[in-house]
């Protein structure tokens, strides 16, 4: 009997657990009054955001996350998170907003909100001079060619999905995606690039080669949990009057070294 009656303690506990609300993030209100947002950046994706040996960040990611705090009138906390992270800790209230380069799409807008569009993005391909013979991206959907990308990234879902020949060699960062291709374990990437470039000083014995198409045009956004609508309509309006001012490609050409291919236009419409 009390076998029994343990069991069912430890189902109904189970269940408790299993149908528990899913944390809920700080409000625009609570998050001036503790005075400190918790900003999630990528460790590694200069010149956006680097976690320095010393633990401490630099980069264009950083810069921009301060303002936004500067502008709350609170201190900035940032918050490491990996590409494929990134949604997760949102969820879970491990970070008020996330930056690291989160693209806006119909898949995460299922589970997080965003703000306005920041900053753009481009999709082209990397790969090495082995391959000068293949132009255009649809030359490397063949079995012999192995495409590196970062797991849990949105490059990495189109490439699965329109270059299903291709072997698939998925890493947490860009830094491993470029040693793999230099390393020859993989043949390209076709991925949003303007993160990675750097890393490729890395490896000057390689002859790379960015192929001139453009695949497609992204924007990135400020993600926050669902429902977190005051924080969401702040950053809006917050974004405006920043991009008005051209700050945005300001930040953009001081860290990246050249103006944005595809600027954002401020708008100053929102839901």
């Amino acid at each position: 009997m009390l076998k029994f009656l343990f069991r069912s303690v430890v189902l109904v506990m189970a269940a408790a657990f299993a149908f528990a609300p899913a944390a809920i993030a700080a409000s625009l209100d609570e998050i001036i009054k503790t005075e400190k947002i918790r900003i999630g950046v990528q460790p590694n994706l200069p010149p956006n955001s680097t976690l320095k040996p010393d633990g401490s960040w630099e980069g264009m990611d950083i810069e921009f996350g301060n303002a936004i705090a500067n502008a709350l009138g609170v201190e900035a906390e940032f918050v490491a998170a990996s590409s494929p992270q990134r949604v997760p800790i949102l969820v879970s209230d491990q970070a008020d907003i996330m930056l690291g380069g989160l693209t806006r799409n119909a898949r995460r807008a299922k589970l997080i909100s965003y703000s306005l569009p920041t900053f753009t993005e481009s999709q082209v391909v990397l790969t090495t001079s082995k391959w000068d013979s293949l132009t255009k991206w649809t030359d490397f959907n063949r079995e012999d060619i192995t495409l590196a990308n970062v797991r849990g990234s949105v490059p990495a879902q189109w490439v699965r999905e329109n270059a299903p020949e291709a072997k698939e060699l998925l890493f947490d960062s860009g830094a491993d995606v470029i040693r793999a291709i230099a390393q020859g374990r993989a043949d390209g990437t076709i991925a949003i690039i303007d993160n990675w470039l750097i890393f490729t000083k890395n490896y000057p014995n390689v002859e790379w080669k960015v192929l001139p198409d453009t695949i497609y045009l992204g924007y990135w956004g400020i993600g926050m949990q669902k429902g977190n609508d005051d924080l969401r309509r702040w950053l809006n309006i917050w974004l405006y009057d920043y991009q008005s001012k051209n700050l945005h490609n300001e930040l953009w050409e001081k860290w990246y070294g050249s103006a944005p291919a595809f600027p954002v236009v401020p708008s100053p419409y929102f839901p």
